[in-house]
């Protein structure tokens, strides 16, 4: 950080304008103020600028900067001039500025709300998309002092300078005088400006992960000199994979002499590498890592795995060493893998890489899998490789990263990069905690509407060392809100795989209508009932008997998946003993070319001790036949033999091993549910059966299938926000901005709760107070009778199970009766603090919540009153703001939801008018951020129309919304 020097600035230094950025090539920059100590970095940043690009920067030429302008670009009051430098190494790379101008384009002073903007970016750097994140970071500095509007005058010839205006999103205005362009533009973001910028991070970090993950060559820090040891460890790991490209070991202790370690280059250290390094794997101790991390930064390394232990997870201190590192590195615009990580693995073949700790290469495949833990890592890959005791077969890996503490690159990077990477299909995520769920749950909604995400969601804290703001949301509420974001929630390592191999190997079901067919009734009931517990809709099983034939199941499984009555069918099967029976690899290849006949729906098989049916099942979608060879009958036989398992059991890495692009029937990011998709080659490969050892998890693989389906479906239908004519938004500002006015945070009071909530056309009842049976009578006077009674103390309030409440009170004998009771029953008026308020129509009580969390953003929570939301839990969430389809399902979505539509014979309450009140509630807070909190309790929904009884609202200065600014990286 720097510190001003100049007495006459009008502001500290602003160290929150300080940023990391990456760039549209991966790489990253720090973006900082510039202050009166960078003289000498700017006139050596100018020395190695173009005279081309001075030209552009100044209308003429300008080879060089004078005493005074060097003086007028380092000093500025952070207020009405202010400049920012990208900065690689310590060094500049580009600048920008703005200085504050008036009506007559003169330098000015608030409350002037315009400013002139211009860049020069090094040669070098051009086109890496520094000047667009530039222009993002001053445009948020400039909203900050009260800018509101940016103007830029730029030569005809520049053109590249106009193209980063001109795409930035804003809404803007173009002229052209004297030879010059003038363009102007409101800071405000827009949608488009918003989508731009999210555009433009995907690419860039996708960008940075694929520079880790397709380095043409690598260099292992820290491979010892004897065999054993990490470092000695990954470097014949990576060997042994068939890395493709260049292989170097490093350890300074290596002799003079000393040329090759196992056949790889050996060097003392990357700065004797004769070559570029694209990625470094540190394997040294973590008091020398400052060091390796300053050699490969001279050396232009592109990204660091350190694998290195004691940093953030030992403590205070090594908390502190995890951030240094992280700023060390970014210093040289590096990216970080760890530290202590397991490593990351890429399959394809141009690559081949395994740098990590994994022994083995994993099988090729289209699964993306992420883990923080090694641990973790390690398990979800033997669940995958390993044939025997659970899921099997051959489905395999694209790419594999275990991110150690997640100091840098985290899942959301990774996210980033397998959303649009050809070579991933599912998406596996085993994420300890989540350190910034706006974020992800702004990616995972945009990956899953393209191909499916399964995450295991654990309850840890956010990253150590990491300075992101902490979620106040129940776990439960924010695996809700991933839900609600398309993500599959499941809850253990082997649900996220089973899930994952179903949707790798079969197409998505159109719906929960399943067939179930087998040779046990024992096992098909069981399964019926499992379907039916996960809220599918099964038929009765059809029993084919224990002396069911190859044939016999292939028809059986052909008839059902014909049948448009059936979305998905289960083949149970238990092993068959006597003579004549059917064998593993028959009825393997029977299930098979059944499927092959109808490729839109999933097959999945409940299997039971039958040793060799997994295997077989993989075994016989794993070639890629003729069509010839496809057909019954061909080759001498109804069902061709299966593929050997011998080739099973061979090199991992040979042709036969490698999955095919393209799966028929497999969804693709282009996909619909339940289409069949060709390969690219054209080729006609067979789909892969999933097996399971078990009932309930075969079925519980399927219901999460279902369910992902269900929101492509309305994914692809997203609904809208609804425009009330009724709503006075300004009104509602103007009340906000004066009650705010008295103080940070407040809990506003009942009047000014009640003209708020009008403001957005809610109405809540009056609840008067009473604190004698005269001004209680007075009260029911003014309202009409027939009137409620309450006690508001804190221990009666919404609990009219205690006898806190009195209801229909139809006049001034009652009234006082009741109120008298109350007080004999629960002490003098003064404790209980009764209301009197007139009677809604009776209905069911219901609570509508909306909270600002400074993590996940706006969330909308509803649920029935009392018991169910307060000791059940049995809430629903959404994220502000809600579409008219979030509100329709969150009414739908807590369990006690036929409550609201007829249960047991009732009548069916105003539905609709409980979704307009949820609508007007998300805009409020939508609208008004200074909105931190609202509740609404009870609220009565009547057969015909709701009653608001009792809101209270919470103002407070709004938090710093992270995705409304500019690209940054996690500050340290």
């Amino acid at each position: 950080m720097q510190t001003p020097a100049d007495p006459q600035d009008r502001h500290e230094y602003p160290s929150h304008w300080e940023a990391d950025v990456v760039l549209r090539d991966g790489g990253t920059a720090r973006v900082r103020p510039i202050t009166v100590d960078d003289a000498d970095r700017l006139v050596s940043f100018y020395e190695q600028v173009s005279d081309e690009s001075k030209y552009y920067r100044f209308f003429a030429p300008y080879p060089r900067l004078s005493a005074k302008d060097v003086h007028r670009f380092t000093h500025h009051d952070f207020v009405d001039r202010v400049g920012l430098a990208a900065t690689i190494g310590g060094e500049f790379i580009a600048t920008v500025r703005y200085d504050r101008i008036g009506t007559d384009g003169m330098p000015a002073s608030a409350p002037a709300d315009e400013a002139e903007v211009a860049f020069l970016v090094q040669d070098a750097h051009q086109g890496r998309g520094v000047a667009s994140a530039l222009l993002e970071h001053i445009a948020a500095v400039a909203r900050e002092r009260g800018i509101r509007r940016f103007a830029a005058e730029v030569l005809p010839a520049n053109s590249k300078m106009i193209k980063v205006f001109m795409d930035a999103g804003y809404t803007q205005q173009r002229s052209f005088e004297d030879g010059v362009v003038r363009l102007e533009f409101d800071l405000e973001p827009t949608d488009r400006s918003l989508a731009v910028q999210r555009a433009r991070e995907q690419r860039a970090e996708a960008r940075s992960v694929r520079r880790l993950l397709t380095p043409g060559s690598v260099a292992v820090i820290g491979v010892g000199r004897a065999p054993g040891g990490v470092g000695r460890s990954v470097l014949g790991n990576l060997r042994d994979a068939g890395f493709t490209g260049r292989l170097y070991a490093v350890n300074q202790a290596f002799g003079e002499d000393l040329k090759e370690v196992d056949g790889v280059p050996a060097h003392r250290s990357v700065r004797d590498i004769g070559g570029p390094v694209d990625l470094a794997v540190v394997a040294v101790p973590a008091e020398h890592v400052p060091a390796v991390v300053t050699d490969c930064g001279e050396h232009g390394v592109q990204g660091l795995v350190v694998l290195a232990s004691g940093y953030a997870e030992s403590g205070p201190d090594g908390r502190e060493r995890q951030r240094e590192l992280v700023r060390h590195a970014r210093t040289y615009g590096m990216r970080i893998i760890g530290p202590n990580a397991f490593g990351i693995i890429n399959t394809a073949a141009g690559v081949r890489l395994n740098a990590s700790l994994a022994p083995e290469m994993p099988r090729p495949g289209r699964i993306g899998l992420f883990a923080q833990s090694g641990a973790i890592g390690i398990a979800l890959l033997s669940r995958l490789h390993r044939r025997g005791g659970g899921v099997t077969g051959v489905t395999g890996v694209s790419t594999f990263v275990s991110s150690g503490n997640r100091a840098d690159v985290s899942g959301n990077d990774v996210l980033q990069y397998w959303y649009d990477d050809p070579e991933t299909d599912v998406v596996l995520m085993y994420l300890e905690s989540i350190g910034n769920p706006r974020k992800f749950t702004r990616l995972a909604r945009r990956t899953a509407a393209a191909k499916p995400l399964v995450v295991v969601q654990g309850a840890g804290s956010a990253p150590q060392g990491h300075a992101v703001r902490a979620t106040r949301l129940p776990h439960a509420t924010v695996s809700a809100l991933l839900r609600q974001a398309g993500v599959i929630r499941v809850d253990t390592i082997t649900e996220l795989v089973d899930a994952g191999l179903l949707l790798a190997r079969q197409p998505l079901p159109a719906g929960p209508r399943v067939a179930i067919l087998g040779n046990s009734e024992s096992l098909g009931l069981l399964t019926y009932d499992r379907c039916l517990a996960e809220g599918l809709r099964p038929s009765p099983p059809l029993d084919l008997t224990t002396g069911a034939t190859a044939d016999e199941f292939h028809g059986a499984l052909a008839a059902a998946l014909a049948d448009d009555s059936y979305d998905a069918v289960i083949v149970t099967a238990i092993p068959a003993i006597g003579e004549g029976s059917v064998g593993d690899a028959e009825l393997a290849e029977a299930l098979r070319s059944a499927a092959e006949g109808v490729p839109g729906k999933p097959v999945l098989v409940v299997h039971v001790e039958l040793g060799g049916l997994a295997e077989a099942l993989s075994a016989a979608g794993r070639t890629a036949p003729s069509a010839s060879a496809m057909a019954p009958g061909a080759g001498g036989g109804a069902h061709p033999p299966p593929l050997s398992a011998s080739l099973e059991r061979g090199d991992p890495h040979r042709p036969a091993e490698r999955l095919p692009t393209a799966v028929a029937g497999q969804p693709t990011p282009t996909a619909v549910a339940g289409q069949s998709t060709p390969t690219a080659v054209g080729h006609s490969y067979s789909r892969l059966i999933p097996a399971y050892p078990a009932a309930e998890r075969a079925v519980r693989a399927l219901a999460e299938a279902v369910k992902y389906a269900q929101w492509r479906r309305e994914a692809a239908e997203p609904g809208k926000v609804p425009e009330y004519e009724d709503i006075d938004e300004k009104g509602a500002a103007e009340l906000i901005g004066g009650l705010l006015a008295r103080g940070e945070g407040l809990t506003i009071g009942v009047e000014e709760t009640c003209a708020l909530l009008g403001k957005y056309g809610m109405d809540v009842h009056r609840a008067l107070p009473a604190p004698t049976p005269d001004v209680a009578v007075a009260a029911a006077r003014d309202l009409g009778y027939p009137v409620a009674l309450k006690a508001t103390a804190p221990h009666l309030r919404h609990r009219a199970d205690l006898g806190g409440v009195r209801l229909d009170l139809a006049d001034e004998e009652q009234l006082r009766r009741a109120y008298a009771e109350l007080t004999e029953l629960f002490g003098p008026p003064e404790e209980l603090r009764p209301v009197v308020q007139r009677m809604a129509p009776r209905g069911v009580d219901t609570v509508v919540r909306a909270v600002i969390d400074p993590a996940a953003g706006a969330v909308l929570s509803f649920g029935l009153a009392g018991a169910a939301s307060q000791l059940l839990g049995d809430m629903a969430h959404r994220l502000v703001p809600v579409t008219d389809r979030d509100a329709t399902s969150l009414l739908r979505s807590i369990r006690t939801a036929p409550l609201l539509f007829g249960w047991r014979g009732a009548a069916p309450v105003d539905t609709p008018a409980l979704e307009e009140l949820l609508l007007r509630v998300s805009r409020l807070v939508d609208d008004h951020p200074e909105v931190v909190a609202v509740t609404l309790e009870p609220v009565v929904v009547a057969r015909k129309g709701v009653s608001v009884l009792g809101a209270t609202v919470r103002l407070a200065p709004p938090p710093a919304r992270d995705d409304l600014g500019p690209r940054t990286l996690p500050a340290y």
